[in-house]
């Protein structure tokens, strides 16, 4: 391994096609990628992490959606549905911003996770991926880079929420459980993140990562608590807020910031995220040393 040039200084650092070192010629196999150790394995994630920072440095459109998506949503459902669910609850307007800026943290992952398998399938097409693949990298850290950049976009576009947020009348009175409720919505997105790098690498193109996103992200971000409170949903589809995941962390979030119970939607939180990382990290893993 001591002959063979620091991954560091070939792994490329934008969207450019420059050419590889003649002596990197094969990527490595399982065996030789588990004699890789910890510490090698991380300078590879932060060598990556570097190069996708630098790629949206030179393409600012990719953040867009991180920046203006907690904007749009929140003015949209605080001034338009605002007064009538505020109403459902108890209040008007006041009310209902206690209620969803929370909700629109645990929305946050999913949204950006979606972003993660449209932007791993392009690389794909691009070539991108079949160069690092031919780095003495371990190929998870190609995934685990591509999950550690946009968990840093989350983070960014969780911020602007809760300033956006503060400036339409949210009050943060329980700072401890405002940080607690970030961590726990980036450790369920993280675990999202999996899911769509599993459908980057499988589906054809961006396209239909992007179709497939939308159908998935619909139905889950709608038929939770996120936006309303379940009780004044019909029977059957209070029945599937009961199990949907981003309910139990819309409702986590609610009780760590405003106050309310938490225990219970917490622990289905992060068995949700244990099940889902567990299950989805390892096909991940697998798919893109596999894929053609």
């Amino acid at each position: 391994m001591s002959a063979r040039p620091s991954p560091t200084a070939t792994l490329p650092e934008s969207g450019s096609a420059a050419p590889l070192p003649s002596v990197i010629d094969a990527p490595l196999s399982a065996k030789d990628e588990g004699r890789i150790s910890p510490r090698a394995h991380a300078r590879h994630i932060g060598a990556l992490v570097r190069r996708n920072l630098l790629w949206i440095r030179q393409d600012p459109e990719s953040m867009f959606d991180a920046v203006l998506m907690p904007i749009v949503f929140t003015l949209l459902f605080v001034y338009v549905f605002g007064g009538s669910i505020g109403q459902s609850l108890g209040g008007g307007q006041d009310q209902y911003v206690q209620y969803v800026v929370p909700g629109l943290m645990a929305m946050m992952g999913m949204n950006i996770a979606t972003a993660v398998g449209t932007g791993f399938n392009q690389d794909f097409q691009t070539g991108v991926m079949d160069r690092f693949r031919t780095l003495p990298i371990g190929q998870g850290s190609v995934l685990f880079a591509k999950i550690v950049v946009e968990l840093m976009r989350m983070l960014v576009a969780t911020t602007i929420l809760m300033i956006v947020g503060v400036l339409v009348g949210f009050d943060i009175t329980n700072w401890p459980g405002l940080f607690a409720a970030v961590g726990l919505a980036v450790l369920f997105g993280s675990a999202l993140m999996w899911i769509f790098l599993v459908l980057g690498v499988t589906m054809k193109n961006a396209q239909s990562v992007q179709a497939m996103g939308f159908l998935v992200l619909m139905p889950l971000q709608f038929g939770s608590s996120i936006f309303s409170p379940p009780r004044t949903m019909p029977g059957w589809l209070q029945a599937f807020t009961d199990y949907n995941p981003l309910s139990s962390l819309a409702d986590t979030a609610r009780g760590l910031m405003v106050g309310g119970p938490v225990a219970h939607d917490l622990w289905v939180t992060l068995g949700w995220t244990a099940v889902i990382t567990a299950v989805m990290a390892p096909v991940a893993i697998h798919k893109f040393r596999t894929k053609s």
